[in-house]
Formats: C-alpha cells, sequence, structure tokens
C-alpha cells in the first residue's frame, strides 16, 4: 500500500483528540489447495469498508502469488471512544473491470480499529472466512500512528553487477523497500517498476512521502531488498541492504554507495562462518531531493497580502483607509495620485516601479479614498506583482512635486504600504535625504510577519538618515508595522483608529518645522478658493 486515501467522517458531540493511523495490510496466507480452482494468472485486491457500508479503497493487484505483501496504505481517523468497524474482501482478479461481483470471492475478514491498535506491537492476525466449508487463510493487519513530517523525498537508484538470474538472458531486477516497525518487522512501502534484461539497471525516479519510507523517524532502518522477477510470481532474490533517511540525505552533496548482501552463510578457511556479501554487487544513488508535500489546503489559502477576501478588507486597504479618511480632510479637492511599484503591467509585461493604481499615466489622480481602494483593487487584476522591490522612483516622483511648489501653499504627505522588502537601499536614503528639505513627509505603513529593519532604519528616530555623508535636513519618515496595531478580537475599526493616531501624531511637528526653517509666516487670511491649497496626500502601494 503506497498510495495514500484519506477519510473523512462527521463526528457529532465533543471534539476529542485525534490520532491518524497508518492502516495496512502486510501479508495475507491463501490455501494452496485454492490454487487448483485458480487460473494461473492470480490477481488479489484489498477492499475496505468502513461500518460495513460503502466502500473505502483498493490495495493495488499483485499478480501469480498466494503470500501478497500489498504496499498502499490506508489513512484513517483513530477516535479511541469510538467503535470503528472494518471489513476486508478479498478478490482475484479475473479482468480490468471495477463491478467486484465479476470477479472471484476469495474470502473476508471483520475486525475494529480498535482491535488493530490495542494488538501487540499494533499487529493483528485473523482468518479468513465467508466461503462455507473453506479456509480460506489468514490475514495480518498492522497500524502505526503517523508522524507529522509532511516532506516527500524522490530518489533514483541505479545497480552494477547484478547476479545473472534467468537461464536465458540476463536478470530483469526490480527494488522493494521496507521500513521498520517498533517491533523490529519490516512493512513494505513501495516497489520500483521491473527493468527487463539487464544486469546493470537504471531505475526511474520515484517519490515517496517520508512519513511512508519513515514515519518521520529520520534514524529508522529502512531495508532495502533487489529481486529478478519471474512471470510465476516466485521471484529470486538477488541480495539486500540496510539504510537509513539521515544516511540517503547525504546523497544531496556526494552519491551514496550501498554494498550488498545476499544473507546466505559461506566457510572460511578456519571453517567459521561468514555472512556472504554479493561480490562487487554495488547500489548507488544518482538523485535524491526533498520538497514539502502540499494538501488542499495550502493551495486553497491565500499567502498573499493582497489577497482580496470578500468579506473583509487586506491589511493594504485598511491602512490606507486609516490614514487616507483622516488626512483627507486638509486637502482641498480630494484628488490623490496614487502609484503603484513593483509590478508588470499590461499588454508586454514591463517592470515598472512608478505606475499609477488607474492605469492613466496622464491623470493619476483619483477622488477620494474610495477612488484610491477602487483603483488598488482594479489594479490587481490587471497587473503582475514582480519584484525587485524599488521605493526611490515613487519619493522621487512626490518630491518633484514638492520641489515646484516651495512656498507653504502646499505640503506633501507620501503614504507607503509595504511588505517590508526593498531592493534600492541605498538609493531610497539619497532620496529621502534630498526630500527632507522640501516641504513632505513620508509614512511607511509594514503589513505581514516580515522583519522590518530596514523600515526602521528609513524611520530615522534614533539615528538621523544619511547619504553620502550628508545627514537628512529634517526627520520626515515615520514608519509602523501595521500587526502591532491588531485588535485580538477582531475589532479592525479600533486597528484603524490606533494606526492612524500613531503614524499621523508627528505630521503637524514635520510641517511646522519645514515652514519655520523656511521662514514661512502662516497665511492669517483665508485664501482664495484653490484646489491646490493645503496638504497634498500622496498614496503608494
Amino acid at each position: 500500500m503506497c498510495v495514500s486515501v484519506s477519510h473523512q467522517r462527521k463526528k457529532q458531540g465533543r471534539k476529542r483528540c485525534m490520532y491518524l493511523s497508518a492502516f495496512s495490510v502486510s501479508e495475507i496466507l491463501i490455501n494452496d489447495a485454492m490454487m487448483l480452482s485458480l487460473s494461473l494468472s492470480l490477481s488479489l485486491f484489498i477492499s475496505l469498508s468502513i461500518s460495513y457500508l460503502s466502500q473505502f479503497g483498493r490495495t493495488e493487484v499483485i499478480d501469480n502469488t498466494l503470500n501478497p505483501d500489498f504496499v498502499r496504505k490506508y489513512i484513517l481517523d483513530y477516535f479511541f471512544e469510538e467503535k470503528q468497524n472494518l471489513r476486508f474482501d478479498i478478490y482475484d482478479i479475473d479482468s480490468k473491470s471495477p463491478d467486484l461481483a465479476k470477479h472471484d470471492f476469495l474470502g473476508q475478514t471483520f475486525c475494529t480499529l480498535g482491535e488493530i491498535v490495542g494488538s501487540p506491537a499494533s499487529r493483528l492476525e485473523k482468518p479468513l472466512g465467508g466461503i462455507p466449508g473453506k479456509k480460506c487463510g489468514t490475514i495480518i493487519l498492522a497500524a502505526e500512528e503517523l508522524g507529522n513530517c509532511r516532506d516527500c523525498v524522490t530518489m533514483q537508484f541505479c545497480a552494477n553487477k547484478l547476479d545473472k538470474k534467468d537461464f536465458f538472458g540476463r536478470s530483469d531486477p526490480f527494488m522493494v523497500f521496507y521500513r521498520s516497525n517498533e517491533d523490529g518487522t519490516f512493512t513494505i512501502c513501495h516497489k520500483t517498476e521491473v527493468v527487463k534484461n539487464t544486469l546493470n539497471p537504471v531505475w526511474k525516479p520515484f517519490s515517496i512521502p517520508v512519513r511512508a519510507l519513515c514515519n518521520g523517524d529520520y534514524d529508522r532502518s529502512i531495508k532495502v531488498e533487489i529481486y529478478d522477477w519471474d512471470r510465476d510470481g516466485s521471484h529470486d532474490f538477488i541480495g539486500e541492504f540496510t539504510t537509513s533517511y539521515k544516511e540517503l540525505t547525504r546523497t544531496q552533496s556526494q552519491f551514496s554507495v550501498f554494498e550488498v548482501s545476499d544473507n546466505t552463510l559461506d566457510f572460511c578457511n578456519d571453517g567459521s562462518l561468514f555472512c556472504n556479501r554479493c561480490s562487487a554487487i554495488i547500489v548507488t544513488l544518482l538523485s535524491f531531493s526533498v520538497e514539502a508535500e502540499h494538501t488542499f489546503l495550502d493551495y486553497i489559502k491565500s499567502t498573499s497580502l493582497h489577497y482580496m477576501n470578500p468579506y473583509q478588507m487586506n491589511a493594504y486597504a485598511m491602512a490606507l483607509k486609516a490614514v487616507g479618511e483622516i488626512i483627507q480632510d486638509y486637502d482641498s479637492d480630494k484628488m490623490f495620485p496614487a502609484l503603484g511599484f513593483g509590478a508588470k503591467l499590461p499588454p508586454d509585461g514591463r517592470v515598472s516601479h512608478e505606475f499609477p493604481l488607474n492605469g492613466n499615466v496622464d491623470n493619476p489622480y483619483c477622488n477620494g479614498m474610495e477612488g484610491i481602494l477602487d483603483a488598488y483593487h482594479q489594479s490587481l487584476k490587471t497587473v503582475q506583482l514582480y519584484g525587485p522591490t524599488n521605493f526611490a522612483p515613487v519619493v522621487n516622483h512626490v518630491a518633484r512635486y514638492a520641489a515646484a511648489v516651495q512656498d507653504g501653499s502646499q505640503y506633501f504627505v507620501l503614504l507607503i504600504i509595504t511588505d517590508g522588502v526593498i531592493s534600492d537601499m541605498a538609493q531610497t536614503k539619497e532620496a529621502i535625504v534630498n526630500a527632507a528639505k522640501l516641504p513632505m513627509s513620508i509614512i511607511i505603513v509594514g503589513v505581514g510577519q516580515a522583519e522590518f529593519d530596514a523600515m526602521v532604519e528609513l524611520d530615522g528616530d534614533d539615528i538621523r538618515i544619511s547619504s553620502r555623508g550628508k545627514l537628512a535636513e529634517r526627520d520626515i519618515v515615520q514608519f509602523v508595522p501595521f500587526r502591532d496595531y491588531m485588535d485580538r478580537t477582531g475589532n479592525h475599526v479600533l486597528s484603524m483608529a490606533r494606526l492612524a493616531k500613531d503614524v499621523l501624531a508627528e505630521i503637524p511637528d514635520q510641517l511646522i518645522l519645514y515652514m519655520k526653517s523656511r521662514g514661512i509666516k502662516p497665511n492669517q487670511s483665508p485664501p482664495e478658493c484653490s484646489p491646490e491649497a493645503g496638504l497634498s496626500p500622496t498614496s503608494a502601494i
């Protein structure tokens, strides 16, 4: 049983601790007398039913043997407090039809999952029945609690100078992998394909979950046997070797070579016994790689901080709304330029670090916070997020606006919302140092769980930011990580209010400091109605 089959069942009442049990059929012993009624192409599989009603799974088919050792495993949820009924049916497969009625029934047995788990070493031997007046043989069932390891390993092996077992032609070798059990027995976990007519086989790469290979125990023994395939099922044993997952992992840096033993005893010249090793038979692990085994939940869970949940705003939108709804009250026309950076733009896939969220290069202005949010959501549908992440182009973009209006009639606030990644630290520092002498401030809100060391450095609260030996004239950057303001009760309104209060607290002092340094006094008379007067917020996402 090498392919895991999951079974999900609804459980009523109070939830309790669940244990995943690896459920395997390790051996079936069919009476030799039954061979008289079977064709030479004997094929077996097991149908497992839960609560005697529904079929849960089938093993692979094994040809021409009365003692099959199935590879396929079943994964079941084990509940100590419940009686979990199981039934196993054995069939001789005569065709490719999935209908069991068209195949020969060989026997069945009933048990509970608790019987298997509670048996010595979680290994249960049961007689097969179901055919009146006949002894149908024995089935051996084994269970083991699964480890939490979710890695999957891909390996490829080759061998040299195998023994010639066929009278005509060479051997037809294949490999069988077993993992050791806690009681010292072994359970089959994988079979390779048969490579025909060769003594130097190169088997195809195969993948297997680490928990199927060693149940997440890297030091557990793994036994590998090599056989010469025979059509009648009486495969000839060539040799074996043992290893462990830890030993196999070394092949990531170099080849691992294993010496094969055939476990026969020979006599030395002095009459003592020694274990014979197959002369010059070497198995080589050609490749070994490990990757995480992904589940259904991994694919449906969104890892993007830009993910648009239909039921709530993402962190980018909440930060934008929290700051923007307050600062927009100080802008006369409520029109704000909104820029994006770090994306490929349609139609040619050009990477841009300074593009309008509304797609209009000539007029990047959006009408109020709702207009910015709409442009942001629409841009996510058209652009492809892409690195590197450069801040300097956006800072310089706003600085060009601020440099054109230094008479005190306007003050610019740039809001940058970022996940903390920055690819042009030196250029950004230089841009901020140059912007510090202009009528502008920069607010940076960090979203996500990344480390924001680079953003803290840009903030300059402890050490004034500098570039090329030149200190910034003013501290114009305020950084906060949004996660520090997330309300534990899930109250996003409260989170946004706290965020806005802290990030905007320094803006008045920064504005006053700029005006005083330039000798600009407040205009006592109300200015003429002009869309250009007041604070001019700019957003960058």
